[in-house]
């Protein structure tokens, strides 16, 4: 890495920690450090959404994905995008009238037993276990690459930072971390995509029409069928993306750090247009990869093609803008952690301890202590299997935090808001459902088992697609429909109380 590479690095980890001694002055009760004490404003609590949802993931997964397989990998960016207007129509408002913390707060609205909300502190913590081991050993592989460090040390670096910000600046550090990312990232994809155009004259039918002499899968490269032929394995993983984001605990925990559900609506929508405009703008990001770098250069620096995007920055505007984007990409790392971390923090301190264990009687310090010690613990915790699946093909782990997340929870704040038969049985038998058929499916399918030895384990997988969304789903919906009919009737008083609340914010 160039001086000028380590500068970028060294002036985003200074910014970072300085946001965090700030936050850290006036993070002294549990409300400031689990949700910034409401305070954030629609914009600000938008550009973090955007800055927590936009991993690395998706700035080098995607741009990729394109590179290499075309409309194929553009399958991802309409997924994400399209997974807003869930979160912003059926439960962004909802969810804010009725929470506190946490989702299990929001659940335990209806229903107050402390069995629903363990299984909500249990699948939250399961997501965030698969999802923070997708996102380290990721971080791990391109900080090995981009700075030439061991794999380790990229691992402990990263767990060390996103760590720090939680622990001493709670969500305002987080939220603070993920706008200054969502800021430097918006800004580096948008000077590349200028870039990619003014190769092309600024012409987007000539860029198309090139794409097809250019990249080694001719006319198909415009068409789906390059990467993804099994139709059905598709559409499952679509399902999976476009219905697991209105479940995912680290994304539903914003919505928490504004006053009340219009701001929490507004930052949705600013959200939304951020997302919007990023994964557009992926489009420029895969093609001009594909044009300028080629699909040889890229999978030769990494076989997933993670690398397209610095590699492309380096064709188009040398080591200067190369050090700039390798620099966001480790910014955008240590943001998406640092929420993690926090919202597997919660599940464990708020929910598990302050409300099973000490069955909410609580002080503030202990609350905070709880907090604190949850977050060292869930980072060393995540750290350690990170270093232990370094060789593993974690691809998978992303999109089954979004199967569990549609699976398990989905269902769940869905019957919660809008069905009045819904009961205890069913929130149980929803949740517990769609969590292990996602994993029993997942540990059966070519993800885990493959003849030529390619996966985890060999030998023939017994299901055969790669994410089980398409029937853990609707598992996780028809078992709660059935707990629910099976089981005592619900008491309607309490839902229409809960229907008030979820529409009007009136406590």
């Amino acid at each position: 890495m160039s001086i000028l590479g380590l500068f970028f690095f060294v002036a985003i980890v200074g910014l970072t920690l300085y946001v965090t001694y700030l936050a850290s002055k006036r993070t002294n009760s549990a409300s400031e450090f689990y949700t910034a004490g409401g305070g954030l404003t629609g914009w600000q609590n938008g550009i973090a959404i955007a800055g927590d949802y936009l991993s690395a993931a998706s700035f080098l997964g995607i741009a990729g994905a394109i590179a290499l397989f075309g409309f194929d990998g553009f399958f991802y960016s309409i997924g994400y995008l399209v997974a807003y207007l869930v979160v912003l129509y059926i439960v962004a408002e909802p969810l804010r009238n009725l929470g506190k913390y946490t989702l299990a707060d929001m659940i335990t609205a209806r229903f107050n037993q402390q069995k629903i909300r363990g299984a909500a502190a249990i699948s939250t913590l399961t997501i965030v276990l698969f999802y923070m081991i997708a996102q380290l050993v990721g971080a791990g592989a391109l900080i090995q690459l981009l700075l030439g460090i061991d794999y380790w040390i990229a691992v402990l670096l990263v767990g060390v930072m996103m760590t720090t910000y939680v622990l001493w600046g709670g969500m305002a550090a987080t939220s603070w971390v993920q706008i200054i990312k969502a800021v430097l990232l918006m800004v580096g994809t948008i000077i590349i995509s200028f870039l990619v155009l003014l190769k092309f004259d600024f012409n987007i039918m000539k860029m198309f029409t090139d794409m097809k002499s250019i990249t080694p899968a001719g006319e198909a490269y415009l068409n789906p069928g390059v990467k993804y032929t099994n139709g059905l394995d598709t559409m499952s993983m679509m399902i999976a993306l476009v219905f697991g984001t209105a479940g995912l605990p680290h994304i539903l925990m914003r919505f928490f750090t504004v006053k009340d559900a219009k701001t929490a609506r507004s930052s949705v929508v600013y959200a939304t247009w951020i997302v919007g405009i990023f994964y557009i703008l992926t489009i420029f990001l895969g093609f001009g990869a594909a044009a300028f770098v080629g699909s040889e250069k890229i999978i030769a620096a990494n076989a997933a093609g993670n690398m397209a995007a610095p590699l492309l920055a380096q064709a188009l505007g040398g080591d200067l803008l190369m050090s700039f984007v390798s620099a966001v990409a480790f910014a955008t790392i240590l943001a998406v952690v640092a929420g993690l971390v926090l919202s597997g923090a919660s599940a464990f301190a708020h929910d598990i301890y302050g409300q099973i264990i000490k069955k909410g009687n609580v002080t503030e310090k202990q609350q905070m202590n709880a907090a604190r010690f949850a977050s060292v613990g869930v980072s060393v915790f995540s750290i350690i299997l990170a270093l232990g699946a370094q060789t593993m093909n974690v691809a998978f782990l992303v999109s089954l935090a979004f199967c569990i997340a549609a699976s398990a929870n989905l269902p769940v704040i869905i019957y919660t808001i809008y069905w009045k038969r819904f009961n205890t049985t069913g929130a149980l038998s929803a949740m517990v459902t769609g969590l292990v058929t996602a994993l029993v499916l997942v540990a059966l399918s070519p993800n885990i088992w493959s003849p030529e030895g390619t996966a985890i384990l060999t030998g023939t997988a017994l299901f055969p697609l790669t994410n089980p969304a398409i029937i853990s789903v609707p598992a996780g919906f028809i078992a709660g429909y059935i707990g629910s009919i099976v089981s005592a009737k619900a008491d309607e008083r309490k839902y229409a109380e809960v229907a008030v609340k979820a529409n009007t914010g009136l406590k």
